[in-house]
């Protein structure tokens, strides 16, 4: 039983490492202090560049399916492996938004629920990003389509693996992705929030 607590506290520290502030540093620019203040990919895409904004992304989704993806190894033959191996996903999304090194402030979680949802059900992913980038070529806000794809992921889940545990799991992601984004949520509905179609005309 050590060893399942001990993975779940591991999952939480890695999930709170700040890659986008990280990558950010990098090139010289505090994220936390420009754009919209966040820690995560887009910020980084908007204030550094895409190359770093991507890697952003990939660093954040990995920290999401690897800490899953030790825990489902090492429980391989574990009574209760699916409900530990969910906590480990359920830390390491908890460990971005609120992360340790950073006074726990930090970022909304999107590309950590991917890498998450990868793990759970890949075709459950796939539809979602798909969903997502419709969502955002569509209407041009991609806050709208994270708070999209937060809603119907717990459904895909359901849908393709019937699981519970990964169904609770993909249920409370969401809505704390939904938490996180309230600010944008009141933007949108001011007609206020940053759309990706006019910085791309703008530049």
């Amino acid at each position: 039983m050590m060893m399942e607590y001990f993975l779940v506290i591991g999952a939480y520290l890695i999930g709170s490492i700040p890659f986008g502030l990280v990558l950010g540093r990098v090139a010289g620019v505090d994220v936390r202090a420009a754009g919209s203040g966040n820690i995560g990919a887009t910020n980084v895409a908007r204030l550094v560049g895409k190359k770093l904004g991507g890697l952003t992304l990939v660093c954040d989704a990995l920290k999401g399916i690897v800490p899953m993806l030790v825990a489902g190894w090492l429980l391989e033959n574990g009574s209760r492996r699916e409900l530990w191996v969910a906590l480990c996903g359920g830390a390491a999304f908890l460990g971005h938004l609120y992360p340790l090194y950073l006074r726990f402030r930090g970022g909304k979680g999107v590309a950590t629920a991917l890498g998450i949802f990868l793990y759970l059900s890949p075709v459950a992913a796939l539809i979602d990003v798909l969903i997502f980038v419709g969502v955002v070529c569509n209407w041009g806000y991609v806050s709208l389509g994270s708070l999209t794809a937060a809603l119907l992921m717990p459904g895909l889940v359901w849908l393709m693996s019937g699981s519970v545990n990964n169904s609770l799991l993909a249920f409370g992601i969401g809505v704390l992705i939904w938490v996180k984004h309230r600010e944008n949520i009141e933007r949108l509905m001011k007609h206020e929030e940053k759309s990706w179609r006019k910085e791309k005309s703008d530049q």
